[in-house]
């Protein structure tokens, strides 16, 4: 059942931020009715790789587990008195348009939250629901730009763009974290609440060890910080078949470190920078092509020295003994990364169903909800659109 057992969540998210955030709800045992344009639904449907019959988005098909899809086109009087019935029986609204959309279609969340004050609204935006940029668009490279966060990544010369999104995911997490705390301030007042996940905040507070140390005065400089890979005590090498990621930072780790590379003369060098700083990365490199990344795993097997290999491919990653061991990740992805449990119980995911076929809880959701008979015909059959 999970600890969310009971929450009906109505999703009008697309793309990645607001079905990430649903979909780990949906985890946790919350029951999600994601509400779809019947021209199309979520984009995520039509991006490529697809697979199936008939062909749908990997990522669609790997977010949307365990949701119901209703499909109704919210410009159209009939849709709207429909999603406002969804709207009566639902804990939580979710939604990544950006502020206003709602307003300007005649369903206004905080009119929304005024006729049910029981109902929690979560906006997933770029940039927020206030200040100046509130209407930009974006997409997850420019938010981690403006965040700082991409200016701190990669060497001095150039910044690199990461490989994954940062931001869409941390906003999702952000979100999730809202929900919950406003069901359990709910509980307490009766009361639901607005939560505001941006995701320019949400890349944000990736750097929030940089932003310590601006505060007390400093100023980061990608290419020479203690966490960027510019230190030999922590960064990437190379050897003779791929890649370690060394992350020795304390002492006792680089001490361990370098014993097993038989280099003790650089004790005093685990933070060097500039020309000293490449010396040091030189030699110990030089060390590491001497042998494939299997042979320098066994050597470090047992030894606390903060070494791990660095994946050459997901299917690397899914063989990976801890990720099996743990049920980190599923036939189409991704499994949720929170785990609340009962410590005398065994714990696993709420088991999930397929992700839907657009519109294929149309009828079913609308008839729940109370609609008349008559209503719910003309809105399945898309007379009302």
């Amino acid at each position: 059942m999970g600890p969310l057992a009971g929450v009906r969540v109505l999703d009008l998210s697309r793309l990645l931020p607001g079905p990430y955030a649903t979909f780990l709800l949906a985890h946790l045992g919350a029951e999600i009715i994601k509400v779809e344009d019947p021209k199309g639904g979520d984009y995520a449907r039509w991006y490529p790789p697809l697979f199936g019959e008939p062909p749908t988005g990997a990522s669609f098909q790997a977010l949307n587990q365990g949701k119901r899809s209703v499909a109704l086109d919210l410009k159209q009087p009939e849709a709207k008195v429909a999603l406002r019935a969804l709207v009566a029986r639902a804990d939580v609204l979710v939604d990544s348009f950006r502020p206003g959309v709602l307003e300007r279609l005649d369903l206004d969340p905080l009119q929304l939250m005024a006729e049910h004050p029981r109902l929690i609204y979560c906006a997933i935006t770029g940039f927020g629901r206030t200040g100046p940029d509130a209407q930009r668009p974006g997409h997850d490279l420019g938010y981690v730009a403006r965040a700082g966060v991409l200016g701190l990544s990669g060497p001095a010369a150039h910044p690199v763009a990461p490989g994954v999104q940062i931001a869409d995911i941390g906003a999702a997490l952000v979100a999730v974290a809202g929900i919950n705390a406003a069901l359990l301030l709910r509980a307490q007042t009766g009361r639901g609440s607005v939560v505001d996940a941006s995701l320019l905040e949400a890349a944000l507070n990736f750097a929030a060890f940089p932003f310590s140390a601006f505060a007390a005065g400093e100023t980061p400089q990608r290419g020479q910080e203690l966490l960027d890979g510019s230190r030999p005590c922590y960064g990437v090498y190379r050897c003779r078949d791929g890649f370690l990621a060394v992350s020795a930072l304390e002492p006792k780790f680089w001490q361990a470190f370098l014993q097993v590379v038989e280099l003790p003369h650089l004790l005093g060098s685990a933070l060097d920078l500039g020309e000293a700083g490449e010396r040091v990365k030189r030699e110990i490199e030089d060390r590491l092509l001497t042998r494939t990344r299997a042979e320098w795993m066994a050597l470090f097997n047992g030894v606390e020295a903060c070494v791990e290999p660095i994946s050459s491919s997901l299917q690397e990653v899914a063989q990976d003994p801890q990720v099996m061991a743990r049920g980190a990740l599923s036939p189409l992805g991704v499994q949720t990364p929170i785990r609340v449990h009962d410590p005398l119980a065994s714990w696993a995911p709420t088991a999930l169903s397929p992700a839907p076929a657009l519109g294929a809880h149309t009828r079913d959701v609308l008839e729940e909800a109370g609609l008349p008979a008559e209503l719910v015909d003309r809105l399945v059959a898309g007379s009302a659109f």
